[in-house]
């Protein structure tokens, strides 16, 4: 693997955050989904729109020349506007996204266990995602801790519990 340094994100950080959305939308080939269709999609937009409130978490995978290739980040969302992975007001949702190139590298294991430490420091003790099944993500999240608590006609949603 190349080295990549993982660092806070920034409010400065929304458009490659937005770039990292787009990544995770269009895990499937065939899914091509533009950044205006995602930012003009509220179930969707709503994981970067306003970024970044007092509440969000996030990382950021950087190259050496100091490129970001993947982040992840939480934010809460409420009943009134759930996401995908909403389980309740308390638990905020993951999203992770990493620059296709950079993929099987271990970079999203390296965002996904940064950011689970961040929210472990804000005294957040659970995390929940939705995940669609074909997707080799899911293998990898349950890897990681996270168990399926609902499951829809193609997704899943998971969380994963932390201990201080």
């Amino acid at each position: 693997m190349h080295h990549v340094d993982i660092r806070a994100a920034t409010a400065t950080d929304h458009p490659f955050l937005v770039d990292m959305l787009m990544e995770a939308v269009n895990w499937l080939p065939e899914r091509n989904w533009s950044r205006e269709r995602i930012l003009a999609d509220r179930a969707l937009a709503h994981y970067v729109t306003g970024w970044m409130r007092p509440d969000d978490i996030g990382v950021v995978a950087v190259e050496p020349v100091g490129q970001p290739v993947g982040a992840a980040w939480l934010r809460h969302l409420s009943a009134a506007d759930p996401g995908y992975g909403y389980v309740s007001d308390e638990v905020p949702e993951l999203t992770i996204g990493v620059v296709e190139s950079w993929r099987s590298r271990g970079v999203g294991r390296m965002l996904l266990r940064a950011v689970l430490d961040a929210a472990r420091a804000r005294g957040i003790h659970r995390v929940s995602l939705s995940v669609e099944r074909a997707n080799f993500a899911a293998g990898f999240y349950a890897a990681e801790g996270f168990r399926t608590v609902e499951s829809f006609e193609n997704a899943d949603t998971m969380i994963a519990e932390m201990r201080a």
